[in-house]
């Protein structure tokens, strides 16, 4: 009676967790042809392997969430490794000398249906300073049936010795525009309709990375209660920016019309106003000068005519505000004011009070117009 509690107990939480597939985990690339914005990075690994040039160490460095492990899953897949001899290493958790040591012992067996054995090293940067030095000893003479393909954010860390004995290659964080279009492509997959200003949105707040970018559009569907998702019929609510600004807690887009309008009228008190409003709410401030930013181009575009896809996907409100200020003989919708912006973003990560650099971009544009 015990064991058959148990394996249904077991069956349960396996059934539950499995019901439920992560977006980011259920859209990884499985293929070099599903890879997006790494084009250089899956070139060189392609023309390796038909080449026949394997390398038996590869480094790939670059920010959290941009498939730094997806592509070396790839990549020991396209070298015909088979998972029974894929090993994958958390550094974070398996950082100590002890740890390699085993590794060392381990990479000395040959495959077991394979040509090649790979290790992939995840946040190898977590290494001891002894633990690295027992991996340098492996990395200098491997055996010829294993490649390590070691991945970081931080490359920084590692010791010259380590990178110097490895392929680097640095993966580059996707634009804005790549995570938008895919979180249209997903959202269009999972029968969800998004409004093509709320997925610029999402797209902000994943901050260059793709993992975090489809976790905030998980985020916005779950606050909608499965509407418009596969909760409900395709189509029964289309996500608004509202929707997203609601369920992530962004900047309002009327807080940010409010403060842009402010800079290029030069209103040193509407400006401080809108601040205030950022600070009460606890934005974060580097989010709300990227939509700064992005309604102030928004503005300039339309003052000089140009072509551009981020007129045609603006929201009403946002054209309305974007020729109101292009056109107004008070307010100023120039190339300064984005200069100013640019500036103030360049304080984001080192001031002390966050809100520093919006209060400083104010103080620039009242100073440029005397």
């Amino acid at each position: 009676m015990w064991p058959l509690f148990l394996f249904s107990y077991a069956l349960f939480w396996y059934t539950l967790r499995m019901s439920h597939e992560v977006l980011y985990r259920k859209y990884r690339p499985q293929s070099f042809t599903e890879v997006i914005g790494q084009d250089s990075v899956v070139k060189a690994l392609k023309g390796a392997i038909d080449n026949g040039a394997v390398a038996h160490a590869y480094l790939f460095a670059g920010s959290r969430g941009i498939g730094k492990t997806s592509i070396a899953r790839i990549f020991a897949k396209a070298v015909g490794t088979t998972p029974n001899d894929i090993y994958e290493i958390d550094a974070a958790s398996n950082r100590g000398i002890d740890d390699v040591r085993a590794l060392r012992d381990a990479v000395a067996i040959l495959p077991f249906e394979s040509k090649f054995k790979v290790y992939i090293i995840d946040e190898v940067h977590m290494l001891t300073k002894e633990a690295f030095n027992a991996l340098l000893k492996t990395l200098e003479e491997p055996p010829r049936h294993v490649i390590f393909i070691l991945a970081t954010t931080e490359v920084h860390k590692l010791p010259e010795t380590i990178v110097s004995r490895c392929q680097v290659f640095e993966f580059k964080r996707p634009t804005a525009d790549i995570l938008k279009d895919t979180i249209m492509a997903v959202a269009k997959k999972e029968g969800i309709v998004i409004e093509p200003v709320a997925a610029e949105l999402v797209a902000l707040v994943g901050d260059g990375s793709f993992r975090d970018t489809l976790g905030t559009l998980e985020r916005v569907v779950a606050g909608l209660g499965g509407q418009g998702g596969k909760g409900g019929k395709s189509g029964d609510k289309k996500i608004s920016r509202e929707d997203v600004e609601e369920a992530t807690g962004s900047p309002k887009s009327e807080l940010v019309r409010a403060y842009v309008g402010a800079l290029a009228e030069k209103d040193a008190a509407a400006a401080f106003k809108a601040i205030a409003e950022v600070r009460k709410k606890s934005f974060d401030p580097k989010l709300f000068l990227e939509l700064s930013l992005s309604l102030a181009r928004l503005a300039l575009m339309v003052k000089i005519g140009a072509s551009s896809d981020a007129l045609q996907q603006a929201s009403d409100e946002d054209m309305e505000f974007a020729k109101a200020l292009s056109t107004s003989a008070k307010g100023h919708a120039d190339s300064k004011l984005i200069r100013t912006l640019l500036g103030a973003y360049d304080y984001i990560g080192i001031a002390g009070i966050r809100e520093l650099p919006l209060e400083l971009a104010v103080v620039d544009c009242i100073e440029a117009g005397k």
